[in-house]
């Protein structure tokens, strides 16, 4: 049996490293059979990871320290043993928990299956996991929980103290997610009130100084009851080296006018020179990845040569479980396999078997503007940090190879160093309604790991007063302020709900709210655009989209939920499932807000009027004599249009509201509904005056 170290044992060798003082640690790895449950193999893959010979280490400082920070590279096994090490450790003993958050919901249900998969143990037992609308954990058997950062935030609002937890691993931190930089803000004050409770902050590239000096509050040393002393407030600094082979970087001589196009020409021109071995190619979003998978099989097909061998897999957040499987699923024999990703392989996943990685440059960011008012998902250059991170992927089983959709100039000159954290070019609405919830009321003098814009804060707090959300003290408003803040959606899609509730049309608006937290619900394919629209057509309402979705979950539960009836109507019937999960769980937290469930029974008016309620914000009106269909913000007079998969593209009415917007060659307003301008006044006085017929100001 492999020996683990227990606190208050011999402490560990420590070797200084005389750079920063970045401590690394070496032990002699046990020569022990390794049989326990019979799971030899995986035990031995353990120990051959980078991170087995740092265990003893981490856990003496652990032990020591009320914080830890760990950098280590993608594929030191960082995220799923040292929450093993832990509880093998103790730290979970006495009902406690130990908690792994992630930024993302893919890498919480994977990384969960694997360290339960290595303990041998049930999933959703002593390992689980929990993402927003999915709840895998038994309280008083769950160990190890697995969560994304947004629901460790929710769970705080029970537990402001998340006294539960012995041990918090953030991990994937350098991601720096609005939800990861408020946790980490958060995490700081809980110490000061749980000085027994430790914190691992875990990343592969990270400003270790920087985060250090964050959590760093020594110099101050208290006693704990029985002259014990509290562990050190100076956070410790371990690195982990990780388990690379060379990789060889190619550049574009000139810059590629098609990223999309290039991407393919290039997998197909690894598969037919180079030896075998999987290829993950990096594009923006479902969109694209959808294309260049359709594009890839097409051209494998046409091409014959070699077609057979080449398996080709999408790769993004909201996934089934069943695709999932298929990327973490061994190669075929003889077979070479192509997943198409967003950043989310960066880091967050990690992916065996891959030897080249096409990078086409682009990652899909959203950025706002607080002035407009305007928050756009574009597609905008990645940065250097992402770029190595990418090309390390090649490098994981044997020397691999990165060809980048860019020039070596444009990296070395142009290429930003590292990524704007998303806490500084996002939206805040949401993230100012959970500090609100978690009674932080002096937001502006919150610490934060990097500041939020103060005109994104001043924003965020007008919104949420003219939702009602908050009163004139900044405080949440009771009951709407506080029923608003349990919902684990958008505000304004809470709001929605509530005047859903209010209105007599909240079966209808449960539906929609799920509708809106799914990707999209229509699938799209290359070359049968006609075919699509007709499709659409069956299912479209004069109203918009909101009504237009409303048919189509009608029409998914009459066919009695049948794949081929989405297959048909070029519906994505994982998509509809998933809604279905969604709006179960919306209608537990509507039973629990007191929330009655009423139908409007086909009035589609009142279901406009609180979508009204929820989006006034986003009101828009059609310029008189813009031939192109241009429209203007009521807010800030911004130029918008409506995107080409809405239902009220080419209808262009007087007055629409919409519900998010994405910038290509335009400002596109997506998922619109169209509104009678006098509902702006009802919705929100305060925002809106009536001038006369037909007109509303700001």
């Amino acid at each position: 049996m492999t020996q683990f170290w227990k606190p208050g044992s011999e402490k560990p060798r420590l070797v200084d490293d005389e750079e920063g003082g970045i401590l690394f640690f070496s032990t002699p790895t046990s020569s022990s059979s390794s049989s326990r449950f019979g799971y030899s193999s995986i035990d031995k893959q353990r120990q051959g990871l980078p991170v087995y010979k740092y265990r003893n280490g981490i856990l003496y400082l652990v032990e020591n320290h009320a914080t830890t920070i760990i950098v280590g590279e993608t594929g030191s096994g960082k995220t799923t043993q040292i929450p093993q090490y832990l509880n093998e450790a103790g730290w979970a003993e006495g009902g406690r928990v130990i908690a792994c958050t992630q930024p993302r919901r893919l890498a919480v249900q994977a990384v969960a299956s694997r360290v339960a998969e290595e303990m041998g143990v049930k999933l959703g037992e002593e390992v689980g996991y929990i993402i927003r609308f999915e709840d895998l954990t038994k309280p008083g058997v769950t160990k190890i929980k697995f969560l994304t950062d947004g629901v460790l935030l929710r769970e705080m609002m029970d537990d402001p103290l998340l006294t539960n937890y012995s041990v918090i691993m953030v991990d994937e931190a350098h991601e720096r997610s609005l939800a990861t930089d408020i946790l980490l803000g958060l995490l700081k004050k809980i110490q000061r009130r749980r000085p027994d409770l430790r914190l691992i902050i875990s990343s592969a590239t990270i400003e270790a100084r920087t985060m250090s000096s964050f959590f760093d509050t020594s110099g101050r040393m208290h006693k704990k009851a029985g002259d014990e002393i509290e562990p050190k407030k100076e956070p410790a600094i371990l690195s982990v080296e990780g388990r690379g082979f060379n990789v060889q970087i190619h550049y574009l001589e000139e810059p590629a006018s098609d990223y999309l196009q290039a991407a393919v020409s290039t997998v197909l021109l690894i598969h037919d020179q180079e030896p075998i071995g999987d290829i993950l190619v990096f594009l923006t979003g479902q969109d694209d990845i959808d294309s260049a998978v359709q594009l890839l099989t097409e051209e494998a097909q046409n091409l014959k040569k070699n077609s057979s061998g080449l398996v080709v897999l999408p790769l993004y957040s909201g996934l089934s479980r069943g695709d999932q499987d298929l990327i973490f699923a061994p190669t075929p024999r003889g077979k070479r396999k192509v997943i198409v990703s967003t950043n989310i392989a960066e880091t967050s996943l990690t992916l065996e078997g891959i030897v080249y990685v096409v990078d086409s440059g682009f990652s899909k960011q959203r950025f706002y503007n607080p002035i407009s008012d305007i928050e756009n998902l574009v597609v905008a250059p990645i940065s250097k940090a992402s770029a190595r991170q990418r090309a390390g992927r090649a490098g994981r089983v044997r020397s691999g190879k990165c060809y980048r959709l860019y020039t070596e100039e444009y990296f070395v000159k142009e290429m930003p160093a590292e990524g704007i954290p998303e806490m500084q070019r996002s939206n805040l609405v949401s993230c100012v309604i959970q500090l609100k919830a978690l009674g932080i009321d002096n937001i502006l003098g919150f610490d934060w790991p990097a500041s939020p814009p103060p005109e994104a804060m001043v924003r965020a707090l007008e919104v949420l007063y003219s939702l009602g959300i908050l009163d004139e003290d900044a405080k949440l408003t009771s009951p709407i302020g506080f029923q608003v803040a349990e919902i684990p959606l958008d505000p304004m899609i809470s709001k929605m709900i509530m005047s859903g509730s209010l209105l007599g049309c909240s079966e209808e608006v449960i539906t929609v709210a799920a509708i809106l937290s799914v990707q999209s619900i229509w699938v799209a394919v290359r070359g049968v655009q006609k075919e699509m629209d007709e499709a659409k057509l069956r299912f479209a309402a004069a109203e918009g989209d909101h009504v237009t979705f409303l048919n189509v979950y009608k029409g998914f539960l009459q066919s009695g939920k049948s794949s081929q009836w989405c297959y048909k109507n070029f519906i994505n019937y994982h998509a509809m499932k998933k809604v279905l999960e969604i709006r179960e769980q919306l209608k537990r937290i509507a039973h629990r807000l007191g929330i009655a469930l009423k139908s409007c029974e086909g009035d589609t008016q009142v279901l406009r009027k609180a979508v009204t309620a929820g989006f006034f914000a986003n009101a828009c009106r059609l310029e008189a004599f813009s031939q192109a269909g241009m429209y203007k913000t009521i807010r800030s007079s911004q130029e918008v249009y409506i995107h080409p998969s809405s239902v009220l593209f080419r209808v262009n009415p007087k007055w629409v509201i919409f519900h998010s917007i994405v910038s290509t060659d335009r400002q596109y307003m997506r998922n619109v509904i169209a509104i009678d301008p006098s509902w702006l006044t009802e919705a929100a006085p305060q925002f809106y005056q009536q001038q006369g017929l037909n007109k509303v100001a700001y």
